[in-house]
């Protein structure tokens, strides 16, 4: 096999007196040619830069146009003018074993010229050849014995495994991270792992907590009915990732969800699904940037470049003493590399396939996007907390006032309520908790609260966008300062629509507020919206040691059992909420409930 490393590179050095040698303008040569190869594998790959058409002129005749490619050992193929040649003069045609061959395009070079060397003697030849010749050559291969084009393969899909047995493996590929709002495919290949294997049925319900399908529901439903191939089969699904970005994020199936038939036998699934991906904020272009490089030289070189360029693939109709061409095709079999003194007539032919721009000259432009300051979302309340100074000693009736308050809703009508602040022992959460009483304290005896009883009063200051609170003592206190929580609401003003009508009429709900669990096991709850378009959600639980819960809302039940409550609400309205909730059980007892 012929040497085509080309690292490391090595150059003359040049000094006074140097003795050059033959070997030493080999070396000049091998460096500057070695170079311009690496350069072309590096930066264009292998494959055809133009021309080299390949026809067939009659039932045993081809002939190759004239072209340029480069092999994937980055060298150089000229092919100055057309070539005609029977099919069986080709090199490779004798070794054919198949009626289906692909015809490739070869590098070789030749020594030329002749001349007469004054050193023969000493080496028995008289003569020695002048030039190297960098020609072409044309050989044939049966198809199915090419080794395949393997690139480095990058770190770019994430992969999982939906159901695997001993006849079926089914697994689920898509990019590992998606760029935000983006369309992306997920791929199913079905393997079908031994010949006897009956069609297979399968139908899941996967659940996406970053992303949607077409509907905008975040549950895929896959249904592979009757899938039998030959060997695999892919089929695709496009879902269009979530607008705000997520770390990680987590496409998962319960083994209840998947169902699977082999022939007219139901057949177990056994494990979960899940498949991890995540949305970032990058453009696709990017990411895959980003992948194709991921590959070092060292995962490169391991590869190895291949030492012909395919030109096309022919399938032959042999007998005994002869053979006939039956059928010449090149899609898919050759490979172009694209070069920026193509790029503009790319662009040009690339138009008849893409919709003129719709700010093109003598056109209206749509503004079919709401513009920033349409698109920015007045907040339509505001919490925070302030401290009311008190005296020494102050007594019973007595009043103190905050410093004024800037609530940051802005000028306009805005309701304030105030509210005494504190932490005390929760025998349910086994922590301190912070609780809010807004009224009389002296209302909740049982409460034990350490805080000053007192009643309050708020002064909005509507134009200045600001509020001073009051409190009148109901009772003697040494405290220092009065801790209060406030929340304020804005409401509409003289012939503005309410921000909270706004509202009326929209919600949220679980679409499984109820779900049953064994520990550690994993769910993600999705919702419905009423009367509004999609948003984003957060998730929290409400009690301390009742599980996880990503931000995307996949929860995660905790080692033991008891029932948890997750509040789910909108991210940018707090106030449209509602609640789920996991029963969780140990795996055992689960399974003998479902029995």
């Amino acid at each position: 096999m012929e040497n085509n490393q080309m690292l490391p590179f090595e150059r003359n050095r040049y000094y006074v007196g140097k003795l050059l040698t033959s070997a030493d303008f080999q070396a000049e040569q091998t460096y500057n040619t070695h170079k311009r190869r690496f350069l072309n594998e590096m930066m264009f790959g292998s494959g055809i830069v133009c021309g080299l058409g390949v026809y067939s002129l009659d039932d045993l005749s081809i002939m190759v146009d004239s072209g340029v490619a480069v092999d994937g050992c980055g060298r150089e193929i000229a092919v100055e003018s057309p070539v005609v040649r029977k099919l069986s003069a080709v090199e490779g045609f004798e070794e054919l074993q198949t009626e289906r061959v692909t015809l490739c395009l070869k590098y070789q070079e030749e020594d030329v010229h002749p001349v007469y060397t004054v050193r023969g003697q000493e080496s028995g030849e008289s003569y020695e050849c002048n030039r190297v010749r960098e020609g072409w050559q044309l050989v044939l291969r049966d198809s199915e014995a090419l080794p395949p084009v393997c690139p480095p393969e990058p770190e770019f899909l994430a992969t999982a495994v939906l159901y695997e047995d001993d006849d079926y493996a089914v697994t689920c590929a898509m990019p590992a991270q998606s760029p935000c709002g983006a369309s992306v495919r997920l791929e199913v290949k079905v393997s079908r792992l031994r010949e006897t294997a009956e069609p297979l049925t399968l139908k899941a319900a996967v659940q996406m907590p970053a992303f949607t399908d077409e509907n905008g529901g975040h549950e895929l439903h896959l249904e592979l009915l009757d899938v039998c191939p030959e060997k695999e089969a892919t089929l695709s699904w496009y879902i269009r990732a979530q607008s705000t970005p997520v770390q990680e994020s987590v496409m998962l199936a319960d083994d209840r969800n998947i169902q699977v038939r082999v022939g007219g036998d139901e057949r177990p699934v056994g494990e979960n699904f899940a498949l991890r991906v995540a949305v970032v904020e990058a453009t696709a272009a990017q990411i895959v940037d980003q992948a194709a490089a991921s590959a070092s030289l060292e995962m490169r070189n391991a590869v190895g470049g291949q030492d012909y360029v395919p030109l096309a693939e022919i399938a032959l109709q042999r007998t005994r003493n002869a053979y006939l061409i039956e059928e010449l095709h090149t899609t898919g079999v050759r490979q172009y590399i694209r070069t920026t003194a193509s790029a503009a007539l790319r662009q040009e032919l690339e138009e008849w396939f893409h919709p003129a721009s719709a700010a093109s000259a003598g056109s209206p432009m749509v503004q079919s996007a709401a513009s920033p300051a349409e698109r920015r979302v007045e907040p339509i309340y505001a919490t925070g907390v302030c401290e009311i100074p008190l005296g020494a000693n102050m007594r019973r009736g007595q009043v103190a006032y905050s410093d004024e308050i800037v609530h940051g809703l802005g000028a306009g009508t805005v309701f304030v309520s105030v509210g005494a602040e504190y932490l005390a022992d929760d025998p349910k959460l086994g922590s301190s908790a912070r609780n809010t009483i807004y009224g009389n304290v002296s209302l909740f005896p049982q409460e034990q609260a350490p805080t000053v009883a007192a009643e309050t009063a708020v002064k909005v200051m509507n134009d200045r966008g600001s509020f001073v609170v009051a409190a009148r003592l109901l009772e003697d206190s040494s405290q220092v300062v009065l801790p209060l929580r406030w929340v304020a609401v804005s409401l509409p003003g003289s012939g503005e629509e309410s921000k909270i009508q706004k509202l009326s009429g929209k919600s949220i709900a679980a679409i499984q507020p109820t779900v049953v669990l064994a520990t550690r096991e994993s769910h993600f709850f999705n919702v419905r919206f009423n009367n509004m378009e999609p948003c984003t959600l957060t998730y929290e639980l409400t009690e301390k040691d009742s599980g996880e819960i990503s931000s995307d809302g996949i929860y995660t039940a905790p080692g033991r059992e008891g029932v948890f409550e997750i509040r789910i609400s909108c991210a940018e309205f707090p106030l449209i909420s509602t609640y789920a909730y996991a029963v969780v059980k140990k795996r055992d007892a689960r399974e003998d409930e479902n029995a």
